[in-house]
């Protein structure tokens, strides 16, 4: 083959692979922005924030795991039974809607889905029934919520937006429950915050074990691997998936968490 025409294949080779790259690139999908939304907000817990402790998504002390006081519950809508614990939300004033008497301007404070704040049906949707469906609406911990507002108005107009959760450390799994009952609570989860799925296999098995939302952040299954080591596979929420090899060691007892090296 002439030099020439060896340049000319070459080059037309090296076209043809640019051209399925931006091909690639152009169908490939694109991550979805969060956005800002409306909403109210409400406080609860005291100025400690002792009262908030616990909650509906199964965190336990929410000192002890980390959390602190930039936690929120949400209303039905947003809570989708269970399926938002471990959210992160950054949420401001809404200005445009607000008394300028209790709302601070220019300031935003993220929090975390951490409880469910339940309907009141027995009360108007916009005069105390603040978690009633369809409203979307945050109940915060009081030091979270007077970042943003003054405490005498109470209830503030919001904007919100889904923000990734940034967290120190590996996910973290407590494992509760009996035989043929684990309850496995899985915590400290960072990017989405959030679980879709989980799997378990034990050390005597070669096949994953889908578990099921027990409640909140808390997953069971049904079979019987006490004192076996334990491998999970988690799927959040934006659909990416980590695989957390031997985790739980051989010879755990109930009561008893374990920290992973992992972290979406």
């Amino acid at each position: 083959m002439a030099p020439a025409r060896v340049v000319a294949v070459v080059l037309l080779a090296v076209g043809s692979l640019l051209l399925s790259a931006a091909a690639d690139t152009a169908t490939a999908p694109s991550p979805q922005p969060f956005v800002w939304q409306k909403a109210h907000a409400t406080f609860y817990g005291g100025a400690d924030a002792s009262d908030t402790m616990g909650g509906a998504c199964g965190y336990g002390n929410l000192f002890a795991e980390g959390y602190g006081t930039r936690t929120a519950a949400l209303s039905t809508v947003l809570f989708n039974d269970g399926a938002a614990c471990g959210q992160c939300y950054k949420i401001a004033c809404d200005r445009k809607r607000a008394d300028p008497l209790f709302c601070k301007p220019g300031v935003t404070v993220t929090v975390m889905a951490t409880n469910f704040c339940p309907p009141n049906d027995a009360l108007p949707n916009d005069n105390g029934g603040w978690c009633n469906t369809p409203r979307p609406h945050f109940d915060m911990a009081q030091p979270a919520w007077e970042k943003i507002g003054v405490y005498k108005g109470g209830i503030i107009p919001v904007m919100y937006q889904r923000v990734p959760c940034v967290k120190r450390g590996g996910v973290r799994f407590r494992i509760n429950g009996h035989d043929y009952f684990n309850l496995v609570l899985v915590s400290n989860v960072a990017a989405a915050g959030s679980i879709k799925s989980m799997d378990v296999k034990s050390s005597d098995s070669e096949d994953w074990m889908p578990m099921a939302r027990n409640w909140g952040a808390n997953w069971h299954s049904l079979a019987n691997l006490t004192r076996k080591m334990l491998s999970f596979r988690l799927t959040n929420t934006d659909g990416h998936t980590l695989v957390f090899n031997d985790v739980v060691p051989k010879g755990w007892t109930f009561g008893q968490s374990f920290v992973s090296k992992l972290q979406f």
